[in-house]
């Protein structure tokens, strides 16, 4: 009865004797005694502990995922899991994500090791057990494979000199002269089988002419020569290929695909270093090359004089409030579009969609790559609020620490490259949205203006330059200009974006 009590307390045992043993039924032969026989021997055996895994998926964690690589496992083998717990980190197209276990067990094997890289979405990356079974002795499921690992970049084996064969010279046939053919010239020749070697050419610089065809022709006609009929050419015997020539050129002629250098040694001359790309980066470079070859890119530039910002950002200072020009920048753009709804637009491959949020993705650069977490409804956020949500985000893209939710989506960009210096440029459309605003630096610039009194003078202001990238389909060059203008009346006016 002790023995009794203590498997009916063990669940796996106990699901096998009520029948939810996945088919396996505890191995018990159909009306065998239930006792000290076999039965009982086969009860106590590993594998009437055994129970069907549950398999741990590489999982789609964002739209444009095809592939990920697993960074780091942050549970063992064997180790106990439960429901939400973090399971390893996985480096998606956008960012490190942790993958949180859906179930309760035990980590029983790990198919892909940390470091593997290129893992295809539904491949498996490693096994769960139910509380209490035997993790030790799981099987891989033989439908389900590890999926094959990446190969290291291998120095490519030295391609073959190419056979060079030796060029087949027109031997001309001895005792008729070469002619030069105008085009009607030949043609009346080939209609009526004659040779120009019969004849005499009269045009400039020895050159065959229609005319002297049409002698040709008459002299046929008079019976005076007869038809040149083109000897058959001797077969040419195939001949082994010749030894390539040296030509004269450098000591180090360019090989056809040069060789990868070796690490840890000096490159040699004609070589290369791979540089091994990120998913980040294989990303964007996809989605950069679609965008430009795909979305017909429109351009509009503007000049916005921040010195107004600049004053409110200084009184705020000294109310120990910090934010940033870009913080204004983000907020006059949610606010020109609350108040341009038009420009508020995707295009998603069949046609513009008008999109009922304001989420403005703000461009930070990270070690991997470019990303752009988004500022929900910064239409309705203050300057405070938003300076803050782009400190939180910033420091959570450059560690990798995104969620999907806090990058996917957004309804217009903006990249600011003013920090580094850059007066001014031009970005490209993230799709499917139809605009990105590209901010430069704020710098002095005198402009002869009239006082109060009606005189000029030179005053300095500080203007900076933004260029806004627009989608032709949906934001024609009439619709981006009134935005741009209604954007500058907005920034040099904090007031209005309270």
């Amino acid at each position: 009865m002790a023995a009794s009590w203590r498997l009916g307390c063990d669940l796996p045992v106990l699901r096998c004797l009520l029948g939810f043993g996945g088919g396996r039924g505890l191995g018990l032969v159909k009306g065998a005694p239930f006792g000290r026989g076999a039965g009982w021997r086969g009860l106590h055996s590993t594998q009437w502990m055994r129970a069907d895994p549950i398999k741990i998926l590489m999982p789609s964690l964002s739209p444009t995922m095809e592939e990920g690589n697993i960074v780091k496992w942050l549970k063992k083998e064997g180790e106990a899991v439960s429901a939400g717990d973090a399971l390893c980190e996985i480096e998606t197209d956008k960012a490190v994500v942790t993958l949180d276990s859906s179930e309760d067990g035990i980590l029983a094997k790990i198919v892909v090791e940390e470091g593997s890289k290129n893992i295809r979405l539904g491949s498996l990356i490693g096994l769960l057990v139910e509380e209490g079974g035997d993790w030790k002795h799981v099987e891989i499921p033989k439908d389900v494979g590890p999926p094959p690992a990446t190969a290291k970049p291998s120095v490519p084996p030295p391609s073959p000199e190419p056979q060079i064969s030796a060029p087949v010279k027109k031997e001309h046939t001895p005792g008729k002269l070469q002619f030069r053919l105008s085009p009607a010239a030949r043609n009346i020749l080939e209609k009526h089988a004659l040779d120009a070697s019969q004849g005499t050419a009269t045009g400039p610089r020895g050159i065959f002419t229609k005319e002297d065809a049409l002698k040709l022709v008459q002299l046929k006609q008079m019976g005076k020569i007869t038809e040149s009929r083109p000897t058959p050419a001797p077969p040419i015997a195939p001949t082994a290929p010749l030894p390539s020539q040296a030509t004269a050129g450098p000591s180090y002629p360019r090989p056809m695909i040069p060789p990868v250098s070796t690490p840890g040694q000096p490159n040699a001359v004609g070589t290369f270093t791979e540089i091994l790309a990120s998913n980040i980066r294989r990303v964007i470079a996809k989605r950069l090359t679609e965008s430009k070859s795909t979305v017909p890119h429109a351009y509009a530039t503007a000049d916005c004089d921040v010195g107004a910002v600049l004053k409110v950002r200084q009184n705020l200072v000294k109310d120990d409030i910090k934010v940033s020009v870009n913080d204004f920048i983000i907020k006059a753009a949610a606010v020109t579009l609350k108040q341009m709804p038009s420009v508020n637009v995707s295009w998603d491959g069949e046609g513009p969609k008008q999109l009922p949020f304001i989420d403005i993705s703000v461009a930070v650069a990270t070690d991997k790559g470019l990303i752009t977490p988004i500022i929900k409804d910064a239409a309705a956020k203050g300057i405070q609020e938003i300076a803050d949500s782009v400190k939180a985000l910033s420091k959570k893209a450059r560690d990798g620490k995104l969620l999907p939710e806090e990058y996917q989506g957004g309804s217009f960009s903006i990249s600011n490259l003013g920090m580094f210096g850059i007066d001014e440029f031009t970005a490209v459309i993230n799709p499917p949205q139809a605009c990105i605003l590209a901010v430069g630096r704020f710098r002095p610039v005198l402009k002869l203006t009239q006082d109060e009194e009606g005189n000029d003078k030179l005053q300095q202001h500080q203007l900076i330059t933004v260029t806004m990238s627009s989608d032709g389909r949906v934001v024609d060059d009439e619709l981006a200009t009134r935005f741009l203008e209604s954007f500058k009346a907005n920034l040099e006016n904090p007031i209005l974006l309270a």
